[in-house]
């Protein structure tokens, strides 16, 4: 079996919003898994598991200080895939400019028929609408069960 690159990795680990709430609070600096625990209704053992795939994805290291662990950012595998997806961003320029020059003709079409559309707006508040009486559920008869032959 082969190895998984390093980006699957990383993207793989950046897919869980608690690992992502990890990286964030490391990226102000360093934190023991007791610290790291604090925001988030797990135990220690489960931010641990979070930990472990980080780490190995390469995006935290642990370091030592006496009997402390503190665990820190790195940085190169963000960066590496930052990188990657900075070779999408001419497609992304590209759908949000035809985005824009559709935004643009709707607008110029709402403001060129102002009148038309107060006048609709007051005829529609002149109209008294009840609320819909709710639906009863509806209720389908079991389906029936084929009994096996003797």
């Amino acid at each position: 079996m082969l190895a998984p690159d390093t980006l699957s990795l990383t993207f793989a680990a950046l897919a869980d919003p608690t690992r992502r709430a990890i990286l964030q609070r490391l990226a102000e600096g360093e934190a023991v898994v007791k610290d790291l625990a604090l925001p988030f209704e797990m135990s220690s053992p489960a931010v641990s598991k979070h930990l472990r795939v980080l780490e190995r994805a390469g995006l935290i290291e642990q370091g030592r200080q006496a009997q402390w662990r503190p665990r820190r950012l790195r940085a190169q595998p963000l960066a590496e895939a930052a990188g990657w997806l900075q070779a999408y961003e001419p497609f992304w320029e590209e759908r949000f400019d035809r985005m824009d020059e559709v935004l643009r003709v709707l607008q110029s079409s709402e403001s060129a028929a102002p009148a038309a559309s107060g006048k609709r707006a007051a005829a529609k508040s002149k109209m008294v609408s009840k609320p819909a009486p709710p639906k009863a559920p509806v209720r389908r008869p079991a389906a029936k069960r084929a009994r096996p032959a003797k």
